[in-house]
């Protein structure tokens, strides 16, 4: 039998078995760590009480809603009018809400989507089950379907509803029929 051999570290202080081993599992440790690099804003659920409050609170004159889906084409297609008025109006709220966690309740989906798409308006993911449960909260009017969208003045409380997909300038002319 041959006997152990204890390999050192160059400096001679301390095993090369151990010195490697420190690094190697700081490696994996790293590579380990659940990460979701987001752009932007991260996406937070919120109920639908809380989401009603978000909206008739008057910390912004005007406010936009725009209910979307990541499975939802007409919803995809019109983010970008979105993203170009929330950097374009500091003066407009907008907030982008994903109605992915009524299907899905892995809100990865969702994270994964606002970074490949760069978002950086505020995202809130509604956490709710039940359509029929919050669809009415949110407007009357509403049917259900995506894409849909809500401007609010809250100074004046003149609100509009909008369920199509919007097309370049809709938004403008939209939030000048609440001013």
């Amino acid at each position: 039998m041959s006997p152990i051999r204890v390999f050192l570290h160059p400096s001679g202080n301390l095993p090369t078995f151990i010195y490697h081993m420190k690094h190697l599992l700081l490696i994996v440790l790293l590579a380990a760590t659940p990460t979701v690099a987001v752009v932007g804003q991260t996406a937070s659920r919120i109920g639908v009480d809380d989401l009603v409050k978000d909206m008739t609170s008057t910390d912004t004159k005007v406010k936009v809603y725009n209910f979307w889906a990541t499975w939802c084409g007409p919803c995809i297609k019109e983010m970008p009018l979105f993203e170009k008025l929330s950097a374009g109006r500091p003066d407009v709220a907008v907030t982008l809400v994903s109605l992915d966690l009524d299907l899905d309740p892995d809100p990865a989906k969702v994270y994964k989507f606002i970074e490949r798409k760069k978002i950086k308006s505020r995202v809130l993911m509604l956490d709710e089950r039940d359509p029929n449960a919050y669809i009415e909260k949110i407007d009357k009017r509403w049917s259900g379907a995506l894409p849909a969208t809500v401007i609010i003045n809250t100074a004046t409380g003149k609100r509009l509803f909008v369920q199509q997909e919007l097309k370049d300038g809709d938004l403008e002319k939209l939030i000048a029929d609440v001013l």
